[in-house]
């Protein structure tokens, strides 16, 4: 059985207005300015939109966000439980300023699961509802989906939690998938099953 053929089961679902989460500490250094507010149920605010968010208050905000749908040899999918919103999800996050979009994802990846990655295939461009937080803000986001696997068996054995955006972190089998599942999740692995069954097809996006 391909792997494909395993993420089989996870079919598109309408669009999701999720939270994206966010760095407590990047690569640029901790979030130390005045507004390190949270989006939701203490996630700080990234010190970039802290700093756009003082200038433009909760207005609306468009940013760049990626999300990576990992497999392993297995073809079992990596997906974690966010702290959030308690559902199980495929890793996010928002780009830093200047970051290239497959180096950030992987980042994101390590940071938040452990998990070294490499970026195989770009297999989704889509664009998020405006989603109002409850501190106000107004932000809006462009996804960029990519299919991820794990640089080594070893590497796929190191998930674990690595930050407090999550509760749990595991590795599923496409028809094992958890019941809580997040909706953008499940749009997203149509879209890297899609791509799976015929890379010749390049990303999905709107016409």
């Amino acid at each position: 059985m391909t792997v494909a053929q395993r993420l089989r089961g996870a079919d598109g679902a309408s669009h999701e207005v999720g939270v994206w989460r966010s760095r407590t500490q990047s690569s640029r250094g901790r979030a130390t300015g005045p507004r390190r507010c949270a989006y939701a149920r203490g996630m700080p605010i990234p010190e970039f939109v802290a700093a756009l968010r003082s200038h433009v208050g909760t207005d609306l905000l468009w940013m760049p966000g990626v999300s990576a749908v990992v497999v392993d040899d297995d073809g079992r999918v990596l997906l974690g439980q966010r702290a959030d919103t308690g559902q199980w999800a495929v890793i996010s996050g928002i780009l830093e300023p200047g970051e290239d979009p497959a180096v950030g994802l992987a980042r994101e990846v390590l940071e938040e699961t452990g998990v070294e990655v490499g970026v195989d295939a770009l297999v989704a461009v889509t664009v998020t509802e405006p989603v109002r937080y409850p501190n106000g803000d107004l932000s809006q986001y462009l996804d960029l989906a990519f299919v991820c696997r794990p640089v080594s068996p070893a590497a796929a054995a190191a998930a674990h939690v690595a930050d407090d955006e999550s509760l749990a972190v595991s590795w599923f089998a496409p028809d094992a998938l958890p019941d809580d599942l997040a909706r953008s999740t499940t749009e997203r692995l149509a879209h890297a099953r899609r791509w799976l069954d015929d890379p010749s097809a390049g990303p999905f996006f709107v016409r």
